[in-house]
């Protein structure tokens, strides 16, 4: 299983991937989103979120890569053995363990969606010919993945300049029935730019980082949860 894979999947709408192994309920609040599975992998699936205490288990030729939402440290796992998800690294047993860190807003991830919903609100509402609307997230790929469950309107609308507005009608087929991802689209944001993303009632002010670049990379650095 590879990104370019899941972008596919994630714009046409396609919900169902050939994986090994059901995906392990979430225990608890999420410690890390799996951006890739490759091989025999059970415990979970692309882009599930893991809590602390989870366990992966790897067959022989198994791979799994995922980033931690709070440290930024994005894991890839190979080979047989298994994997025990922590708060912010894993511990991997008979396994091989790379890592790195990757630029993400570990702020972001934590908050709740009522939260940011209400401070976007405000922001927006203060926004005036004196006054720059300030970010609540930093997202660091100008394609970003949002997190919108279910169907609605997706709107992304630039607030630092004005006539850069994008609507989207989500079915519900996006993957999982809550990833949307605009990687592949050509519709990018502009690096350095300020956005409110809405769907229904939920919204968040975010920056695009000023060195973005379109197009796939590590989707916890894209992340735009809305849910």
């Amino acid at each position: 299983m590879t990104y370019r894979t899941f972008f596919a999947a994630a714009l046409t709408g396609l919900a169902a991937l050939a994986l090994v192994g059901p995906s392990a309920a979430l225990a608890g609040p999420p410690a890390a989103l799996v951006e890739d599975v490759q091989g025999e992998v059970a415990g979970a699936e692309l882009m599930d979120y893991v809590a602390p205490g989870q366990v992966i288990k790897l067959g022989p030729d198994g791979a799994v890569v995922m980033s931690y939402l709070k440290s930024c440290r994005r894991e890839t796992v190979s080979g047989s053995g298994s994997v025990t998800v922590g708060p912010g690294e894993s511990k991997v047993d008979g396994a091989a363990l790379k890592s790195d860190i990757v630029n993400c807003d570990a702020s972001h991830a934590q908050a709740t969606t009522r939260e940011t919903s209400e401070v976007a609100a405000t922001i927006v509402r203060s926004i005036g010919p004196d006054s720059a609307p300030v970010a609540q997230a930093v997202i660091y790929g100008a394609s970003p993945i949002v997190e919108a469950k279910g169907r609605g309107t997706l709107i992304v609308e630039r607030l630092d300049q004005p006539g850069e507005r994008q609507q989207i009608e989500l079915t519900g087929r996006q993957y999982k029935g809550r990833f949307y991802d605009f990687a592949g689209t050509s519709h990018p944001l502009t690096p350095g730019g300020i956005y409110v993303a809405s769907f229904g009632a939920a919204r968040l002010v975010f920056k695009v980082d000023a060195q973005a670049k379109a197009g796939p990379g590590p989707a916890v650095g894209r992340l735009i949860r809305l849910n």
